[in-house]
């Protein structure tokens, strides 16, 4: 492994926790939040200086990485930029130990939103904003990594040229520079577009900056300890379900509206996704009464949100199963992912088809478009499913010696590796972080990491240290 070359994109991810440094000075300077303003600038200053550092070492590298360098790179992200993140909670009047920090800070990078506080009203609002900064950045990087690092056509195992995944040569050389500028924006727009349409629908201008933060990056930090406190009337609450719905679609449908580029027979999965959505909306609604929460909560435990309205005491297990299956292999969302469920589930018929009439042409599309499932792929996507359940089996391990009782170790386990929130959804919404032994802190740190890059990433890289190919 090449560190240098390494060093050199690993400290151009440092200047964007700068930038946000320096928005919260200025928000602290502007409505006079003075008492935690010295946690920004030092983590400006950190963070300058360390982008600045491994600039300077790598500068001179030849700045080309192989994949299992990038899969290095990605977890050094989380692991440099979660440090960072974290300065401001570890120097905060609320008495954070540095794990709790440390903990705060990546549960907002991967988009999962564990939290070790509470009573988040009574909370600095700087500190409130820093927590939904760190969701924000953390679906754009993840954005980067997927589009950018994830789309090696040898290590495929995300899947991506399976469904649109942009123009031919996007990740080439030239073109990466200005790709990576428009995801930025894109990203960017989406996000105030959310915000604008809460401070429409009257939310107050603080909590729209905030879930806006949150909903575009798959999140779970909210301002307050309850949406509800937030999410009141018919218009908000529609405002939140069309955001979850952006959150669960390919990003890629978001540059073709930017484009002006109508290609709806390039979003098959997307139609496949609303369509699961639809089904799941009227089955519940079915055998419960039909209300736009309900159809929130659905939205949410796809968009692996975990967001929610109500609180399910019935339905709990129906919602964490939604969250498994999780949204477009392009997003920000996590899970197995509906596509690897549709290749499984269309070879298995294809089999038994087979053994009923050999003679029978199979259709091997996926989403009846023209890319075609290959046996590789299928491979992989059983190879994932058994790696979700095998992170699953080993979290809860660990998690249920910490005398939380089984049925919520295992729940916890899936919130986990979905990167979902533990909300009143799922009847996880009075564990106590905080409380929880060093072990299954530190476990869960490393398994929302490997929820948004999944176990196969860390098979690759122990492949190459054990067998140095």
């Amino acid at each position: 492994m090449n560190f240098r070359n390494i060093s050199y994109f690993l400290g151009l991810f440092c200047f964007p926790v700068s930038f946000l440094s320096f928005i919260n000075i200025l928000y602290s300077s502007y409505f006079d939040y003075f008492l935690s303003i010295d946690s920004y600038f030092i983590t400006l200053f950190v963070s300058l200086f360390m982008g600045i550092g491994l600039l300077y070492y790598g500068k001179y590298s030849s700045k080309k990485i192989n994949f299992i360098e990038q899969l290095f790179l990605i977890i050094f992200v989380y692991l440099l930029i979660g440090f960072l993140i974290s300065i401001p909670f570890y120097l905060s009047n609320n008495q954070f130990t540095f794990l709790n920090s440390f903990f705060e800070s990546v549960s907002g990078l991967t988009g999962t939103g564990f939290s070790t506080l509470k009573n988040i009203k009574y909370l600095d609002p700087t500190l409130i904003l820093w927590r939904s900064s760190s969701q924000w950045i953390g679906g754009l990087y993840f954005l980067f990594f997927l589009i950018i690092i994830f789309s090696n056509k040898k290590f495929n195992y995300k899947m991506t040229f399976l469904t649109h995944s942009g123009e031919s040569g996007y990740n080439s050389e030239e073109n990466i520079k200005n790709n990576t500028f428009k995801i930025f924006i894109y990203y960017s727009v989406l996000s105030f577009g959310i915000f604008l349409l809460f401070n429409i629908t009257g939310v107050r201008l603080f909590n729209s900056l905030n879930i806006s933060m949150t909903l575009i990056s798959g999140g779970g930090f909210l301002p307050s300890d309850f949406l509800s406190n937030i999410i009141s009337t018919n218009p908000q609450k529609s405002v939140l379900a069309l955001s979850l719905l952006l959150t669960m679609f390919n990003f890629y449908l978001v540059f073709n509206i930017f484009d002006k580029k109508i290609l709806f027979r390039e979003h098959k999965e997307d139609l496949y996704l609303l369509s699961l959505a639809i089904i799941l909306i009227l089955f519940i609604c079915f055998n419960n009464n039909s209300s736009l929460d309900l159809i929130i909560s659905v939205l949410s435990s796809l968009s692996n949100s975990g967001l929610t309205l109500i609180k399910s005491d019935n339905l709990s297990l129906y919602f964490l199963f939604i969250t498994i299956i999780g949204g477009s292999i392009i997003s920000n969302t996590s899970g197995i992912k509906l596509a690897r469920f549709y290749i499984l589930l269309k070879i298995t018929s294809a089999e038994i088809i087979k053994l009923i009439s050999p003679n029978s042409v199979i259709n091997r599309t996926i989403f009846g478009s023209e890319r075609k499932i290959i046996d590789d792929n299928v491979k992989i996507s059983f190879l994932i499913f058994i790696s979700f359940f095998l992170s699953l089996l080993i979290l809860s391990s660990f998690l249920v010696l910490d005398n939380i009782g089984f049925e919520k170790s295992f729940k916890l386990s899936i919130l986990t590796l979905t990167n979902t929130v533990n909300s009143e959804l799922y009847n996880m919404e009075n564990l106590n972080f905080a409380n929880l032994l060093t072990s299954s802190k530190i476990s869960l740190i490393i398994f929302m990491i490997i929820g948004k890059i999944e176990l196969i990433s860390i098979f690759l890289i122990f492949k190459k240290i054990i067998f140095k190919d």
